[in-house]
């Protein structure tokens, strides 16, 4: 999110995500599938050839249903995993930004802590040296 917010500060185009590259690729992998599948006629060839040798034809139907049940089922499930991410992806972020909140904050501390513990060490010295003029003074 930082990213986009940076990128449009500076007037620069942010990059496409490598999820979104791979969706491009493939959508254009299946279109290409397609016009080939059309100017070839590849399924007529497939039933052709499962016409000329019907021994070969063993449940294909169901080999087709199956494969498309997969892939239905393969793109449910990699758009669910893909909200998952998504969400953990900013439970992670919102952590980050807490602990790098409690770091500065414990920094803030230890600085201030330091700061003090200078000042009550000059202070004791100069407790320390008055004491040792009064004692050398009645001496």
């Amino acid at each position: 999110m930082s990213e986009v917010l940076e990128s449009k500060k500076n007037n620069v185009i942010p990059q496409p995500s490598r999820a979104l590259r791979d969706l491009i690729l493939l959508i254009a992998i299946t279109i290409f599938v397609l016009v080939l599948s059309y100017f070839f006629d590849l399924f007529v060839i497939i039933v052709r050839f499962l016409q000329r040798h019907p021994e070969r034809i063993v449940y294909v139907d169901e080999v087709f249903t199956g494969l498309l049940t997969l892939s239905i089922g393969l793109a449910i499930f990699a758009w669910r995993r893909w909200g998952e991410l998504k969400k953990e992806t900013a439970e992670r972020i919102k952590k980050q930004e807490e602990l790098l909140r409690f770091t500065a904050t414990q920094a803030e501390v230890e600085r201030i802590i330091s700061k003090q513990l200078r000042s009550d060490m000059d202070q004791m010295k100069e407790d320390v040296r008055e004491i040792l003029n009064l004692v050398q003074n009645k001496i």
